[in-house]
């Protein structure tokens, strides 16, 4: 009876875009199952495929993974991708000549987390791994049965009648028949007795390749008990030695423990010796410490009396000290009191008598009161308490012109004394509390500097001063200038 061929599973390894192994599935799961190692795989990680081909050598699935090897070329044993399942469940791919296949890769896998162990076959000009995996499998190296393709099909239009005598065959076309249904059966026959012939030779090759490996494990059992044992005989040695040396040190601990205790007997005599002599030393001393200690407490007593006595004059003589200054104050706001009224009736007579003061004289007030708080380090903060003012009252009887300059002459006297001293004059403005905050602000944090001037000449004697910073942003609040004593040469650094 003649075997009918059914679909194939094989398994096909790449190397720089050439297939450089072929296997049928079964010999694969030898692989993976350890009996088969392939050295020439050794410490490598290579590309695969898994492929289904039906009996016109055509690929029908295929599914690209890799695979690594370990330094004895044997498989990994902690590779475990399920190929036809994925081959079942994967999507389609291109057409390899039997419609579109199922494809399996990185790019398309049903299953993500198998993804890290696939890769991407290349469809390009220089290389297409799709392309020469088919024709890999047209040469049929594998030797798989292949299904005779049927009788080609003839058009319609070249059919011809034939004569009447010619319509029935002669059995020399049956026996042709025949003879090539005969030959065919027993190409297949020999094509199975080969294929049979060459798993025979791999089943044996598989068998001593086992064998070896089974006296190589013995040989190396043999050797480690060899060598366990040595290492045994050694640690018994081992132990002997240190059981005679536990011996010696008990021994010697013995001895040790015997003059110990003989020395502990007569270190007790001596302390109870040195107990009684201690005794009559520590009366002989307490006795001696009492004396000294009873003549400098009265010494102590006498020197703080006498101390007291001095404490005692000094504050007398502070009481009298105090009731003086006392007085001396009373008489200075007496004074003081009537200097006041005195002024004030000067200043009243000096109305009367039509004497103002000039602008020009406030002036000169100011610079004078502005160079001495410069030369102070000092900064004015003037404060208008009157706040916004607005026009005068309908009680005064004054010129809006009038009542306006004596208001400027007010607050410009308050910014001039301000601002030449570094400070900030609060005028025609209510909120007081913003104002406080800022000057208790600048007169919190500040910064004062010193520097040597570069200009020698004392008849200059006003010297402009700027301040500037690198920070963007930053207001810099100083001095704009400041003014050399009178009769002070300036001195260069």
């Amino acid at each position: 009876m003649q075997n009918k061929p059914q679909m194939v599973e094989a398994v096909l390894f790449y190397n720089e875009g050439t297939i450089c192994k072929e296997m049928l599935y079964p010999e694969f799961e030898a692989v993976l199952d350890g009996v088969v190692a392939l050295p020439e795989f050794a410490d490598r990680q290579m590309h695969a495929v898994y492929v289904m081909i039906n009996p016109r050598l055509q690929v029908r699935a295929a599914v690209f993974f890799c695979l690594d090897f370990n330094e004895d070329g044997s498989a990994d044993d902690g590779w475990n991708i399920p190929l036809r399942q994925l081959a079942e469940r994967t999507g389609r791919g291109p057409d390899m000549g039997a419609g579109p296949i199922r494809l399996a890769c990185r790019s398309q896998c049903p299953v993500s987390w198998h993804q890290m162990h696939m890769w991407d076959p290349k469809v390009s000009a220089e290389r297409n791994d799709l392309a020469v995996l088919r024709d890999t499998i047209k040469r049929n190296q594998l030797g798989l049965l292949v299904e005779d393709e049927g009788a080609p099909v003839v058009p319609a239009e070249r059919l011809q009648m034939v004569a009447e005598d010619a319509w029935y065959a002669a059995e020399a076309g049956k026996e042709a028949t025949t003879q090539r249904s005969e030959s065919h059966e027993r190409e297949q026959r020999q094509k199975a007795a080969l294929l049979i012939k060459q798993q025979r030779q791999r089943i044996a090759n598989l068998e001593r390749l086992r064998e070896e490996d089974a006296l190589k494990s013995a040989a190396a059992a043999d050797k480690e008990r060899k060598l366990l044992q040595d290492e045994i005989r050694s640690l018994q040695q081992q132990l002997q030695q240190q059981t005679e040396l536990n011996a010696s040190l008990h021994a010697q601990m013995t001895a040790q423990a015997e003059s110990f205790q003989k020395a502990r007997e007569e270190m007790s005599k001596q302390l109870r010796t040195l107990e009684v002599s201690g005794r009559v030393e520590i009366g002989a001393a307490r006795e001696q410490f009492e004396h000294e200690a009873q003549a400098r407490i009265a010494a102590a007593v006498a020197e703080y009396k006498e101390q007291v006595a001095i404490r005692d004059v000094e504050l007398a003589y502070r009481n009298e000290l105090d009731a003086q200054q006392e007085e001396e104050i009373q008489r200075l706001k007496n004074e003081c009191e009537t200097l006041r009224q005195s002024g004030d009736r000067v200043l009243e007579d000096l109305s009367r008598q039509g004497v103002v003061f000039a602008d020009a004289d406030l002036a000169m007030e100011l610079s004078e009161l502005t160079r001495a708080a410069n030369r102070a380090n000092a900064s004015f903060y003037a404060i208008d308490p009157r706040g916004l003012v607005a026009n005068p009252d309908i009680d005064l009887d004054l010129p809006v012109a009038e009542w306006n300059q004596h208001v400027f002459k007010s607050q410009n006297s308050l910014r001039v004394l301000s601002e030449l001293t570094g400070g900030v004059a609060v005028v025609n403005r209510n909120d007081f509390v913003n104002a406080l905050k800022q000057i208790d602000a600048e007169t919190s944090d500040y910064y004062v500097l010193g520097f040597y001037t570069s200009n020698p000449d004392p008849t200059v004697r006003t010297r402009r001063l700027e301040v500037k910073v690198g920070r963007a942003g930053a207001e810099v609040r100083s001095r704009t200038h400041y003014t050399l004593p009178r009769n002070v040469v300036a001195v260069g650094p």
